[in-house]
């Protein structure tokens, strides 16, 4: 106890009266703290010394090493000073304890020690040891107990000194954990390396060569704290319209790349550590961990830093009330404006941090979805539908990202709440328990509505995916839609989901108003009830106790405003993380193709390829079969549907293999195996070689014609032109504008079948693999080009020393055939050579007989194709191939417009019309009155704190005082609640008539509309993320520009009346904050925008991957399409960086405004205080009171701009929504009625028609006259590109025609409804179509006929066996079809048309993808069952067309030949007759 007298002779205990004895907090949190840290520097110099740091040339972050001295000399400083102050009471006769004596000391020995080690080379260390890098930050906070008993003085220049040390300190550790930051943000990307080594492989090079610092475009940290850098865009948009070469350089750690890999590691780890059980949420934790931590150590140090207005506004009113020195007053003024200031600074610094933190992690997760679609086979894919995966990269990816706010919201808002309270206890004491009481009931209310909100927003998402897997469905087949006249089908079906999904959004939202209600209403009821209790107690109430509590309770309507939507916030980011975590866990497809082992060979043994060598050459087998079963069901759900069993057999390098069967064998599912698309539940399939793939429906990617052929490989002129010729795309190219640089519009829309596959054929055949995959390549060409295409491309030198396997009923490609394989339900049931074939069991799929029907009289030559009339070897020469230069190819998609200037008022008062007007006015006038009964509750509060110091013994006034603020606080309240749900209420009406009318808008608009918008941005832009923005994000930014609103005017109403000196302020104020609004929203608008413009690249980009992914993987070109995606996401990163730069540069210019604003009303009462203004209101309530109003303008002024912005910037969303609301829609009234049976008869007239897609293309149809008599069976034939479905477009006034007339039953259909007419007939389209639901539904949507006519059609299609082996009529098809083979959705089509029983009937290639015995009694049975129908069929297989009443030969749009084809036929030299002997 000796020594404790000796050091502390006042105090020697631990406690005293008002907590921590000061000898204790000067020891053990002083004296204490600063050993432990001059310890640490020591411990950690000496086991450093040895290393080989070259730091003499590091290029980091300069000024910040500047500061880094800068900092510790000044607190050098202060410590001498309070040396020399110990030393000067010393002096004066003032003894000074030891233990003060001790602990300044200990402060100049710990920061001397610092200074010292800053100077060696070893210097590094104090940022790259982690826990350094913590004590850093931890050991000023230690002072805060010190700190607090000095503030509990009087003396204002202890005060400051002590806050300006304890700042320092705080100062030292950001700068630090910075530098380390930023050193470590530059390294590769990996998950778990140690903080030293981040440091080493970023900056350092252990040989002692230094390397380039970190990139940040040569930001210099003047220009970066000031975002000055942000100042050339930000002239530039406010001179003109932005353009993408006007954006901001992106720096190196926002590279999307570098982003995807440090993510991509850590998910990859993740993984391995907890396999299915795996979490994207951990995963980001590995990635970005670090840096967000740091992140959330200065978020607490600006937390602290907001809780020092409340403080020093207490110590001015204090001053104004009590009066002392004026120098105390203005010291305090000016704290109070240094204290914004600083808040300023480090506000934006984490908001512009946290911003790049966030780009980071969206970069990552995008090209980590994209990814996993290319690397993920069809099977593992098949859990989930396309819209689920559109969804995951349109909203779960945003919703994720916005973990970073809501994580550190999470701690930061109940620490700023108990810090508030805390704060109120030193004001009132315990009368703050009544506050902390409403506070507490609120807790288990609001936890209960948040899982309602959580349960909501689940449900919400499932009808999300769904409503969007239904709107691509829609815009993907609009087309077909059209033709079958069922726009209005698929709109309820899509509406029923809509509903769904807005009952739960409806669900959320009022949930979320009630969220709003109850802590708006919390301050209010806090400050009645703190007041109400504190005064009847017996307490007075001065104008600083008041004040610092209104200032107090302004700090926590801010965390407890904000946090019902944290929580929800973090709820959505788990949910989206779940979500995406599944997705991303499923399993890859091995791409690597192993080379098959002597082992695994010698034990294929069940059937073997027959080949010609005595010995067996393991090294010439291209694929080998080991026993496999395979599903197309994930390795996540039980197996469903028809397996895949192949029994174990090789095929040797070089083979010709064609593959035929009936349709839904298992002809495309083989080829899919060989590619690793389905999933082995037993044995493998091996390829040895690159593979080439061509689906049965053609994938084509938007680009020009030659793009599509090239596929990322180089341009070989001779190879290339081979290629076209051999792929008979010669005269097509030729003939069209801009020869190959001719522009492909989305999935090939101004290409016909036809060319659609000779392009994926071609691009195969570039590719020079060692094994070619066609999937019935052959069936969407006419039988000149089929010949021509087997002849010199599959059997021709580009491809036979090369394995292919054809799935293919034709039957020239089956005689040249090596190998036949028959596949029958699923499994291989005969294997062989052609001629063995013959002779086979199988021979029943033998198709030559099929040729019978020819007449003897047609001349055959089977030689000298390609000296045909019909077919044109016409070579490309190089310069032809460069057509482009020459002529400027039309673009049929057009390029995606962006409004100029500001967004329009219209826009607003067209979002108020879908609001409705009347509630719009409701919701400003409760907001108004709302705000309105504050400022009076406030006004009150002055009056009654006034007229207290007055008249102090009138106690019989307290009730009366607390009658008028309870009148306030129930007004208040009510009036939160209505704004609250109106708000709600005007959000969802606004919503749904949005989405209504967008969609009603599309149904009706023209299909040219839809050739120039690629679904992609449609559906991804407006139809999700616009969609999404107007359904969720504008309400909300609305309802907050509405409270900032109504809050800066009544801010500055009250500041008006108190400080009349406000006006004098008021005039620059608003001029400066004109001008800064000014250049702000020009630049962001368009900022916004091109951001808008530069998402729907990803999103098309996203859409063409998941529709091709399995030939994108079979080309092997993951690698060319995730860089070209990642160019797309790199280029919305520049627009994203520019714009939150933009917002942070607006940021901290208004706050600084706000700071002289708060120093100049402060300036203003104390001189007021000091009699030096002829005129001042200087009742210490109206001072309090605008001193109070004051300090939230610091916030304010750039929460309403931002949020103005912001509102602007949603708007866009509606902006772009409303483009697509002046579509001009078909003309879907008709100005002439028809019968209810028409057409009765069916007689179809063209006279003179010509037809053009678009004005920069040719004419399709060329004055085509012909007239087909009522229940005749008429067939159209000609090349691909020839115009054949054309006249179906014509028919069907799918594009309008140019010239002439059509007529059906005498009747011109140009005077039909659209609707009414495509009603009428009945169609069956090139393209199959199923959507997903019932079967039922899929054949008779409208539920017309009963089951018992469906099966009967069903058999008569030949498909009724299996479907009754799938389950019936109530299996769920899945969507596109995909539970069916292509040939059995052609016939499922067909059933659907017969079931119609419309007097016309049309049939696009109907027979396309079916073996050529079953479509030969398909027409059989077409011709029985439509007697008296007149039926137009366009056939590529002329033994199809032979038997029907007429045929029409179209060449390039004209009418060349018509009548009846045996009469034809016998014409040798007759188009028909050429197309026949083609096809033998």
């Amino acid at each position: 106890m000796g020594f404790l007298y000796f050091i502390c002779p006042q105090s020697p205990e631990i406690w005293d009266d008002l907590g921590y004895s000061e000898c204790f907090k000067n020891m053990i949190f002083g004296f204490g703290a600063n050993m432990w840290t001059i310890m640490l520097i020591a411990f950690l110099g000496l086991t450093q010394e040895n290393s080989r740091i070259c730091v003499q040339q590091m290029s980091i972050w300069r000024t910040g090493l500047t500061l880094l001295h800068i900092v510790p000399a000044f607190e050098i400083c202060i410590s001498l000073w309070d040396i020399c102050s110990l030393l000067n009471k010393d002096f004066h006769g003032k003894t000074s304890s030891h233990h003060e004596w001790i602990f300044r000391c200990s402060q100049f020995v710990a920061w001397m020690a610092i200074m010292l080690i800053l100077n060696c080379k070893s210097w590094w260390y104090l940022s790259c040891n982690w826990f350094l890098s913590v004590w850093w930050i931890i050991w000023p906070l230690m002072e805060v107990p010190h700190l607090q008993r000095v503030f509990s003085l009087s003396e204002v220049a202890q005060c400051l000194k002590e806050s300006c040390y304890f700042l320092g300190g705080i100062m030292f550790g950001l700068i630090i954990n910075i530098v380390k930051m930023k050193l470590s943000s530059t390294s590769e990307g990996t998950c778990n390396h140690s903080l030293e080594e981040a440091l080493i492989s970023s900056e350092v090079d252990l040989e002692g060569n230094c390397k380039n610092g970190p990139d940040v475009n040569g930001i210099k940290f003047w220009r970066l704290i000031t975002f000055s850098f942000v100042n050339p865009i930000m002239k530039q948009g406010a001179i003109k319209q932005l353009d993408f070469e006007d954006l901001m350089h992106l720096p190196n750690e926002l590279d999307p790349l570098l982003c995807h890999t440090m993510l991509r590691k850590c998910w990859s780890l993740e993984q391995r550590k907890h396999l299915n059980q795996a979490s994207l949420f951990r995963a980001i934790c590995y990635a970005y961990g670090w840096p967000y931590l740091l992140l959330g150590l200065l978020k607490v140090v600006n937390d602290c830093l907001g809780f020092a207005g409340p403080l020093l506004l207490n110590k001015l009113i204090g001053f104004l009330q009590k009066g002392s020195e004026q120098w105390d007053g203005y010291s305090l003024s000016l704290c109070l404006g240094l204290t914004s200031i600083l808040k300023s600074f480090l506000d934006t610094q984490y908001t512009y941090h946290l911003s790049k933190l966030k780009l980071k992690l969206r970069a990552s997760i995008m090209t980590l979805v994209y990814q996993k679609c290319l690397l993920t086979s069809l099977a593992e894919r098949s859990i989930f539908s396309v819209g689920e995966i559109q969804t995951f990269m349109s909203i779960d990816t945003d919703r994720t990202v916005n973990l970073c706010n809501s994580f550190h919201d999470m701690w930061s808002l109940p620490m700023q709440i108990g810090v508030a309270l805390y704060l109120l206890y030193t004001q009132v004491k315990f009368a703050f328990a009544s506050g902390i009481a409403i506070t507490i009931l609120l807790i288990p209310v609001n936890r209960w509505i948040s899982g309602l909100i959580a349960a909501a927003t689940e449900l919400m998402m499932k009808h999300k995916d769904e409503r969007i897997r239904k709107s691509g469905e829609l815009l993907m087949h609009i087309r077909t839609l059209k033709m079958y006249s069922w726009e209005l089908l698929f709109s309820n079906r899509l509406m029923e989901t809509r509903e769904m999904e807005v009952k739960h959004l409806s669900t959320r939202k009022y949930l979320d108003a009630w969220c709003v209600f109850f802590w708006a209403t919390t301050p209010t009821l806090f400050s009645l009830f703190t007041f109400g209790l504190f005064a009847l107690l017996g307490n007075q109430l001065t104008a600083a106790t008041v004040f610092t509590c209104v200032a107090l309770f302004n700090t926590l309507i801010s965390p407890l405003n904000s946090f019902p939507w944290v929580i929800n916030g973090l709820i959505d980011a788990m949910i989206s993380t779940r979500r995406l975590s599944k997705f991303l866990s499923c399993p890859d497809i091995n791409s690597e193709k192993i080379e098959p082992s002597t082992e695994q060979l010698t034990a294929c043994s069940s059937i073997c390829i027959p080949t010609d060598s005595a010995d067996d050459n393991f090294e010439d087998v291209a694929i080998v079969f080991q026993d496999a079963n395979c599903v197309w069901s994930s390795s996540k759900m039980e197996e469903q549907g028809k397996n895949l069993k192949l029994t174990s057999f090789e095929i040797p390098r070089g083979f010709f293999v064609v593959v035929i069967g009936e349709v839904g064998s298992g002809k495309s599912s083989l080829l899919n195996a060989i590619l690793g698309e389905t999933r082995f539940t037993r044995g493998a399939v091996r390829s040895c070689g690159s593979i080439a793939y061509a689906p049965q429906v053609p994938w084509i990617l938007s680009g020009t014609v030659r793009d599509n052929i090239l596929f990322g490989k180089g341009h070989e002129a001779k190879r290339y032109n081979e290629v076209v010729t051999a792929c008979a795309m010669d005269v097509d190219i030729g003939l069209m504008p801009g020869g190959d640089q001719a522009f492909i519009g989305e999935r090939g829309l101004n290409l016909s079948g036809g060319q659609r596959a000779r392009l994926m054929l071609a691009r195969a055949i570039y590719h020079g693999s060692d094994i070619y995959l066609l999937d019935d390549v052959l069936s969407a060409v006419d039988a000149h080009v089929a010949s021509w295409i087997l002849k010199n491309a599959i059997l021709g030198p580009l491809m036979e020393q090369k394995t292919r396997i054809m799935c293919t009923h034709n039957i020239q490609a089956i005689s040249s055939a090596d190998v036949i394989i028959v596949m029958e339900n699923g499994q291989m049931k005969w294997m062989g050579r052609y001629a063995d074939f013959l002779v086979s069991p199988c021979n029943e799929f033998q198709t030559l007989k099929d040729m019978g029907s020819l007449p003897s009289s047609v001349p055959v030559e089977g030689s000298n194709i390609s000296n045909k009339k019909g077919i044109k070897a016409t070579f490309i020469t190089q310069s032809d191939c460069n057509i482009d230069s020459l002529n400027e190819p039309p673009q049929i998609t057009e390029v995606e417009q962006r409004k100029e200037g500001r967004v329009e008022y219209s826009i607003y008062k067209n979002y108020a019309v879908f609001a409705s007007w009347w509630l719009v006015a409701i919701i400003c006038l409760s907001a108004f009155l709302m705000q309105s009964t504050r400022n009076g509750n406030d006004f009150w509060l002055s009056h009654w704190v006034d007229t207290s110091s007055k008249s102090p013994n009138l106690n019989t006034s307290v009730h009366y005082y607390l009658a008028v603020l309870c009148i306030f606080a129930v007004m208040n309240s009510l009036l939160t609640l209505i704004r609250a749900f109106s708000f709600a209420y005007g959000g969802l009406r606004a919503a749904l008539q949005v989405h209504n009318n967008l969609l009603s808008k599309l149904l009706t608009a023209p299909v040219y509309f839809f050739d120039q918008n690629p679904s992609g941005r449609i559906l991804n832009s407006r139809f999700s993320s616009d969609q999404y923005t107007i359904d969720d994000s504008l309400p909300f930014i609305l309802n907050i520009l509405l409270a900032n609103f109504f809050s800066l005017v009544g801010i500055a109403t009250v500041l008006s009346f108190v400080q009349i000196y406000f006006l004098l302020l008021l005039v620059p104020l608003w001029y400066i904050y004109k001008k800064l609004q000014f250049y702000y929203r020009c630049t962001s608008r368009e900022l916004r925008r091109l951001d808008s413009v530069s998402r729907s690249p990803i999103y098309t980009s996203f859409n063409e991957a998941l529709d091709g992914s399995s030939s994108i993987r079979a080309f092997k070109a993951e690698k060319m399409f995730m860089a070209t995606f990642t160019k797309h996401v790199m280029l919305n990163q520049r627009t994203s960086y520019s714009e939150l730069s933009a917002s942070c540069w607006l940021s901290l210019r208004l706050q600084l405004l706000a700071a002289c604003v708060v120093s100049f009303i402060a300036i203003i009462a104390v001189l007021g205080k000091g009699g030096g203004l002829p005129v001042s209101f200087g009742t210490p309530g109206l001072v309090g009171l605008a001193l109070s109003y004051a300090a939230p303008l610091v916030s304010l002024l750039s929460n309403f701009l931002t949020s103005f912005t912001e509102t602007e910037k949603e708007m866009v969303s509606v902006e772009r929504v409303l483009e697509y609301m002046d579509i001009a829609p078909e003309d879907l009234q008709g100005c002439q009625s028809v019968n209810s049976d028409w057409p009765s008869q069916g007689e179809v007239e063209f006279h003179h028609v010509s037809l053009r897609y678009m004005p920069s293309l040719p004419l399709a149809l060329q004055d085509v006259s012909f007239c087909i008599s009522a229940g005749t069976q008429v067939g159209v034939v000609g090349r691909t590109g020839a115009g054949k479905s054309s006249v179906l477009n014509a028919l069907f006034r799918l594009t309008p025609i140019c010239e002439g007339h059509i007529l059906i039953d005498r009747i011109n259909v140009a005077n039909v409804g659209v609707r009414e007419l495509r009603a009428r007939l009945a169609v069956v389209p090139q393209n199959p179509f199923l959507f997903e639901g019932t079967l039922r539904d899929n054949l008779d949507p409208f539920k017309v006929a009963n089951d018992s006519s469906i099966w009967e059609v069903l058999q008569k299609c030949h498909i009724r066996e299996e479907v009754q082996a799938a389950g019936g009529l109530g299996i769920h098809v899945k969507e596109a079809g995909v539970s069916f083979s292509v040939g059995q959705r052609q016939l499922l089509c067909l059933a659907r048309a017969l079931l119609k029983s419309s007097k016309v009937l049309c049939l696009d290639e109907c027979t396309a993808n079916i073996d050529a015995q079953t479509g030969s009694i398909i027409h059989e049975t077409i011709s029985s069952e439509c007697n008296g129908t007149t039926v137009i069929t366009i056939a590529h297989r002329i033994p199809i067309v032979l038997n029907m009443d007429n045929v029409l030969v179209l060449d390039h749009g004209i009418l060349v030949e018509q009548g009846d084809p045996q009469v034809l036929l016998r014409n040798g030299s007759s188009r028909l007759a050429g197309f026949a002997r083609a096809s033998i």
